[in-house]
């Protein structure tokens, strides 16, 4: 046999190999069809522009990916590393340090009434860290199920704790896995401060992410990821437990929200929708062999930076973008203090400022 033929012949192996690998290798996703509507165009009400591009960003450390923010009583900062730190800023940005380590992997973070750190951790569970930064298990099960990934947070005034499970499949580090199969692995919980138990207020989420309740506490939202959309959960008569659609059909990823206490909610849009991404949702097959590639050819967010201010009905009442290449890319939350925006990334080493005009 020619080496030409040699060589035909070894490349034609290859390439039956590859297709074996992409069209048969098990996977643990078991996609299902969904057909999204068509992503709204960035312009009206979703405008592209550049006013973020002033975002001041504040060093922590050696940490990475710090996904959300939160601001303590006397103004001083505090964000999350993947690592388990959970590292501390003064008033004015400066003097980065370890404040607590959950050992785990703290996303939502949030100050109750009693100044305490309450962390959703997608490893650990819900905790406490108190003042010291000594660190408290409050819940790690519900329905005497282990939590897959927790992942956002916020506390009614009551003292209830509103949070998600994000999946009960998949580890936060295999987000991108929940998001190609499209099933409604998450849900809304709430822990009762006289309890202490945590009890199911919405099952069935794809992707249960951000947590905010209103400031009359009549409702609390829930971002839907995987749908592109945020849930409005009942929390007082006469719709009490019902849910319905707070805002449908946005133009990125949904991630973290938070309100401002007064009229505003908060939306970070961690990426633009991707045409390709929601080209494959109808297609379960198409999805499990991308499935099978590796990582880095899988799909992964965009460096935008995108939030969006929606008023109490829902509407969009603030547009802020950058989509420049040294833009602060991955926005996962946004927390207003004292009129100023606080960022938190999953593509960033640092944290987000922006004063609000």
């Amino acid at each position: 046999m020619s080496l030409k033929k040699r060589f035909g012949l070894g490349i034609l192996l290859l390439i039956a190999v590859a297709l074996a690998y992409l069209l048969l290798l098990p996977v643990s996703i078991a996609p299902a069809a969904w057909t999204p509507l068509p992503a709204p165009a960035l312009t009206g009400q979703y405008a592209q522009n550049t006013r973020l591009s002033t975002i001041q960003k504040l060093p922590l450390g050696d940490g990475h990916k710090p996904e959300d923010v939160a601001l303590d009583a006397e103004g001083k900062i505090y964000a999350g590393f993947e690592d388990g730190r959970i590292m501390v800023l003064q008033p004015d940005g400066t003097q980065p340090h370890v404040f607590a380590n959950t050992h785990g992997r703290p996303l939502g973070l949030i100050f109750d009434r009693a100044g305490n750190l309450i962390v959703a951790d997608a490893i650990k569970g819900l905790l406490s860290v108190n003042k010291a930064g000594e660190v408290t298990v409050l819940a790690d099960e519900a329905d005497g199920v282990k939590f897959g990934c927790l992942n956002d947070l916020d506390v009614g005034a009551d003292g209830t704790i509103y949070f998600t499970e994000a999946s009960n499949k998949f580890p936060m580090s295999q987000f991108t896995s929940d998001l190609l199969e499209h099933q409604p692995n998450g849900r809304l919980l709430a822990l009762d401060p006289q309890s202490r138990r945590p009890r199911t207020l919405l099952r069935n989420i794809h992707f249960a992410n951000g947590v905010a309740v209103s400031p009359d506490q009549t409702f609390v939202l829930v971002a839907e990821t995987g749908e592109y959309r945020i849930r409005r959960v009942w929390l007082k008569e006469p719709k009490m437990g019902q849910n319905d659609i707070f805002i449908d059909n946005l133009p990125g990823f949904p991630d973290g929200i938070s309100s401002n206490g007064r009229d505003r909610f908060w939306v970070a849009l961690v990426t633009p929708r991707q045409v390709a991404f929601d080209r494959m949702l109808p297609h379960p097959f198409m999805r499990k062999m991308v499935a099978r590639l590796p990582k880095f050819m899988q799909p992964a967010p965009k460096r935008y930076s995108f939030v969006l201010g929606l008023d109490p009905q829902g509407r969009v009442v603030e547009n802020l973008q950058n989509g420049s290449p040294d833009c602060f890319a991955e926005i996962a939350n946004v927390v207003e203090h004292n009129g100023t925006l606080y960022f938190g990334s999953i593509g960033e080493d640092t944290i987000g400022r922006f004063p609000l005009k």
